[in-house]
């Protein structure tokens, strides 16, 4: 990843913080590894619509970004495909007026870097626990079938040979 790919999620800090009120617009559409991040559940290019307003002190940043994939079902393992539109809400303080707030960001420098913040929020909003569907009926654990294009006949009753001694005190039901 060369460093001036990631240049566009540079913002100068102190030159917003000297106008309150003033904003900065980033949108950008780029490769994930480009961002350094190596998923391949990402099937194309990742969408980064981002606007940081000043305050008096700090600088929120707020915005989407979507991007899309693909993943195998959790029960079948069909390939199920879809797009994130995750939400971006970050605050980042001076670092001359610390809050100790652990849901900030300190501004060091002059400069705000985005980018390992848009790295954090794709790596934990991507989804990992996919269905194809809700009522998806999984793989037969017996045969391998699909259960949601084809009937099979096997017995998944669940067992547990530590009981089955007691199966011979059952009446006959003969």
């Amino acid at each position: 990843m060369a460093p001036n790919q990631l240049h566009v999620f540079r913002i100068n800090a102190r030159e917003l913080l000297r106008q309150p009120g003033l904003d900065k617009q980033i949108a950008v559409s780029m490769p994930a590894a480009e961002l350094g991040v190596d998923d391949q559940r990402i099937t194309g290019d990742v969408d980064v619509d981002l606007t940081a307003v000043s305050g008096t002190d700090e600088i929120s940043v707020h915005g989407t970004i979507s991007l899309p994939w693909r993943a195998a079902c959790r029960r079948c393992l069909a390939e199920v495909t879809g797009r994130s539109r995750i939400a971006v809400d970050e605050v980042y303080v001076d670092t001359g007026t610390g809050t100790g707030d652990v849901d900030v960001f300190e501004i060091v420098g002059d400069q705000i870097d985005l980018a390992p913040a848009v790295r954090e929020h794709i790596v934990l909003e991507l989804p990992d626990d996919i269905l194809c569907r809700d009522d998806c009926a999984g793989i037969c654990p017996v045969c391998g079938a699909d259960r949601n294009t084809t009937d099979c006949e096997c017995d998944t009753t669940v067992r547990d040979d530590r009981w089955a001694i007691l199966d011979q005190l059952k009446p006959d039901e003969n």
